[in-house]
């Protein structure tokens, strides 16, 4: 008997069809379920940590979950109840990684994950992010089940895996992305927000420096961060300057900058230029400060960075002045305002903007995003649409929708009611 024959075709390509849609053996799926001790590998920073969460949480139940990312994924990991232990690595095939002399540290990692005893290991990446590195790292330690997104077949690399269908049948958002592939191995969850847990003194600090600055409990008042990693992500100062002027005047708010140490000459050219009353916490709260303060703020004005995933990691509205370097990072599971200007090179998932105009920031105006923040901050929610990126991928403006079945957007009120 021929593999021509019709028989042996159809039994062929029916196992070419279950391998490509992950449908694991029974037994295998069993062993997700048995397992105690899982390794959630995500080599990225804040913001993709924070999306991260929700599928995290699927996963932990009674189970202890190790994290495995960047110094600055670290950080925020920290803050998320779900995880047990942290481990960080700077691995060679990131770009934020400095030039290896030798594979010393990987070997090290190999031998640090095997004295782990993992049971598991998930390995969360953004599309264009290729998943095997990290898992031969898992292979090397005997990690016995090891699942991720892949574009092509990783063979003995993963026992999982997600046939990766992004971006040529369409692209998810961050979040639904990382919920989908632990749910092909079993892990399901219906609270879909970002995990969070912001320890009270970290509040009473903010309480602190917000009565140091003289921020008045009683007057309107949003937290504006200009500043972001990657220049194709940064709005115009002028425009910031623009726009927090307006909600001075027009608004009657006050407004709090905050940025890292490198952004303070940034936000003072902004301050000077708006030339009215404004307070600075730049260089002086810690990223659970940070939190801590967007918790409490009825507003966040930021770039597509860090901070605006921190603000719906803790149920804040964010007016999101995004870039369209990448549609899968709007705020998740809060009322919000993406801004854009629709431009023919959208999504060009690039650091400094290949045209050099900035067209699809720049070209959004002042007027808007002042529109925005006064919109969210009379309690006006998001539109909601079945696709969280449908505004993105469809329209040339304005809202995404609340995604996830988040629409309570619960933050911490005790802390809220304290500072009222």
């Amino acid at each position: 008997m021929s593999l021509q024959e019709p028989g042996l075709q159809a039994l062929n390509f029916q196992a070419i069809g279950l391998q490509a849609l992950n449908v694991p053996e029974p037994n295998l799926k069993d062993q997700w379920q048995q397992a105690k001790k899982i390794l959630c590998i995500r080599l990225d920073a804040i913001g993709d940590v924070l999306m991260t969460t929700p599928a995290i949480k699927a996963l932990a139940g009674n189970r202890h979950i190790t994290l495995l990312t960047s110094r600055s994924g670290a950080e925020i990991a920290a803050l998320v109840p779900e995880i047990d232990q942290v481990m960080t690595y700077d691995p060679p095939w990131m770009k934020a990684t400095s030039p290896r002399l030798n594979s010393r540290p990987e070997l090290a990692m190999v031998e640090t994950l095997r004295e782990g005893n993992f049971d598991a290991a998930v390995i969360f990446t953004v599309f264009s992010q290729n998943p095997l590195p990290s898992a031969l790292l898992c292979y090397l330690a005997d990690i016995p089940l090891r699942l991720a997104h892949c574009h092509e077949n990783p063979y003995q690399l993963l026992t999982n895996w997600v046939l990766d269908p992004e971006p040529s049948s369409g692209i998810r958002h961050e979040v639904r992305r990382q919920l989908d592939l632990v749910a092909s191995v079993g892990f399901h969850i219906t609270d879909e927000r970002l995990s969070l847990q912001v320890p009270e003194s970290d509040y009473q600090q903010v309480f602190d420096h917000l009565s140091r600055l003289g921020l008045n409990r009683e007057q309107p008042w949003v937290v504006i961060h200009p500043g972001a990693t990657a220049p194709s992500r940064r709005y115009a100062a002028e425009g910031f300057a623009a726009v927090a002027r307006r909600l001075v005047l027009d608004a009657n708010c006050q407004v709090v900058f905050t940025g890292t140490e490198p952004e303070r000459s940034l936000v003072e050219s902004i301050q000077a230029a708006m030339a009215m009353e404004s307070f600075s916490l730049v260089g002086v709260l810690d990223l659970a400060e940070m939190a801590a303060l967007l918790a409490i703020a009825p507003l966040l004005l930021a770039n597509n960075t860090g901070p605006a995933h921190l603000a719906a990691a803790v149920g804040t509205p964010v007016v999101d002045l995004y870039a369209l370097t990448n549609p899968q990072h709007t705020p998740w599971g809060v009322p919000n305002r993406v801004l854009f200007h629709d431009v023919p090179c959208k999504f060009c998932y690039k650091s400094l903007c290949p045209e050099g105009h900035h067209h699809c920031l720049q070209l959004v105006t002042p007027d808007e995003v002042f529109k925005a923040a006064c919109e969210l901050l009379a309690g006006s929610p998001s539109t909601i649409e079945p696709d969280p990126m449908a505004t993105i991928l469809t329209r040339p403006a304005l809202t995404v929708s609340l995604e996830g079945n988040c629409q309570s957007a619960t933050r911490v009120p005790t802390a809220r009611e304290v500072w009222r």
